[in-house]
């Protein structure tokens, strides 16, 4: 069971920059807790502020990890680590900022196009926002962490459709995914069929849910469904075990959080925030 409290709080859900890291100075961490947290981080907004630059150094330290990198290019952004003791790599993908009209622009663009690094056809928005920003990505890649030990690709929300989109074109050692929507159609997918994925689903979270798959949208991965009640890891658990610890869920979130000042209405929605996934893996 989780010991970090759920939280249905709208701060949590649309300004997790906010909180705090997770990370504590002097603990271990596997390498999904380090791309969990990660893909929380990126939300720091590193890019515009020196204090939250600052922020994100220490949170990084923490776990580990040198200084990043930090990688903008319009809208996009991303950060890349290496780990001072066994020389991973570590890139990071933010999601979607609420005041960012370009981010809400890009998850609109739902119509598909080629994606010719690898094949196959991808949600156009996420294609653009990624082409953008990957070739700063692969430059550091092939420059300061050329000596890398291994290779980390982890996002939240749009964050983790432009880790995924990245895991074609630089395969990585493990891809982790955090409330990710659909990203391309079987044939993208196929791509990433002998990949290490970690395709987390935190609840009713309706993010993971669009683009349908009946517009020729798949998901990449198995998920590791994260059950409504205990926070707990359920790896490619059945449709109707979902289904019924979706309703369940509904149901306690209804009568517990839903009325409360400053609460998101729906579950489906506060199921979204960084922190509800994180909680499962920190406590």
């Amino acid at each position: 069971m989780a010991t970090i409290p759920y939280d249905a709080s709208r701060a949590a859900l649309y300004a997790p920059e906010h909180r705090d890291t997770l990370f504590a100075a002097g603990e271990r961490y596997t390498p999904t807790q380090r791309a969990v947290e990660a893909a929380r981080l990126a939300y720091y907004r590193a890019e515009t502020s020196t204090t939250e630059h600052a922020r994100l150094i220490d949170a990084l330290a923490r776990a580990g990890f040198d200084a990043p990198t930090l990688f903008v290019e319009g809208a996009t952004f991303a950060f890349g680590a290496l780990h001072a003791h066994d020389g991973g790599a570590l890139v990071a993908f933010r999601g979607t900022q609420p005041d960012e009209i370009r981010h809400l622009a890009t998850n609109l663009q739902a119509q598909q196009t080629a994606w010719a690094p690898t094949g196959g056809r991808v949600h156009a928005g996420f294609a653009h926002a990624a082409r953008a920003v990957l070739p700063r990505i692969q430059d550091w890649l092939a420059g300061a962490a050329s000596r890398r030990s291994s290779l980390v690709l982890a996002g939240h929300s749009l964050g983790a459709a432009l880790a995924t989109l990245a895991a074609t074109v630089t395969p990585p050692t493990l891809l982790v995914t955090l409330g990710s929507p659909r990203v391309g159609d079987a044939d993208f997918v196929a791509v990433l069929a002998g990949a290490d994925i970690v395709r987390l689903v935190d609840g009713c979270d309706v993010v993971t849910q669009v683009p349908p798959a009946l517009s020729f949208y798949a998901h990449a991965g198995a998920p590791t469904y994260i059950t409504c009640d205990q926070a707990i890891c359920v790896i490619d658990p059945t449709p109707s075990f979902i289904e019924t610890d979706r309703a369940q869920g509904r149901a306690r979130y209804a009568t517990e959080h839903a009325w409360k000042p400053g609460a998101v209405l729906l579950r489906d929605l506060a199921d979204h925030a960084p922190v509800n996934y994180a909680r499962a893996y920190f406590g």
